[in-house]
């Protein structure tokens, strides 16, 4: 099975939601499968915390956010999150999100990967999370699988922005 998965996943053709082991797969064959699972492997490793280097290769000075077409991208967050000071839902306020560090708005329980992520939400940070959330912090609540048009991240952070004076 590694030797049809690994090239689909080294292709970025396979996404994962979050795995963190736990599967029914068990450990790796010994059968002559070991360069297949370490292409895997290496698909899914998480940057470091001032790393920004996006699965696609876009870099966030590449696009000018859109703050009206990031408000239309926040349809897809508001039944977790509001840009509203103070007002956390099952996902944490946005509101002032660039510049602050990962997992610590007042108020909200994170997940102790997120709030010791070391991780400051800057938005060359936010458009690399934005596109897979689970690769950037494995262990997130956040289920949302990602935004794969890197115009989307844009406008969305410019929307963050605009909505954090």
């Amino acid at each position: 099975m590694h030797r049809i998965l690994a090239p689909l996943a080294a292709a970025g053709l396979i996404v994962t939601a979050g795995c963190s082991g736990g599967g029914d797969e068990g450990p790796p064959s010994s059968d002559g499968d070991s360069e297949e699972t370490a292409t895997v492997e290496e698909a899914e490793e998480t940057p470091a915390a001032d790393s920004t280097d996006t699965m696609d290769g876009t870099v966030f000075a590449e696009f000018t956010g859109d703050a009206a077409a990031g408000e239309t991208v926040f349809s897809q967050c508001r039944a977790c999150h509001v840009v509203d000071p103070g007002v956390n839902r099952t996902g944490p306020t946005l509101h002032n999100i660039v510049g602050a560090e990962a997992g610590q708005i007042d108020g909200f329980n994170y997940t102790d990967a997120n709030a010791n992520s070391g991780i400051v939400w800057t938005p060359e940070k936010l458009f690399q999370y934005l596109e897979r959330p689970q690769r950037i912090i494995p262990g997130t609540r956040m289920a949302f699988a990602g935004l794969s048009d890197p115009q989307d991240r844009a406008d969305l952070i410019a929307y963050l922005e605009a909505n954090s004076e």
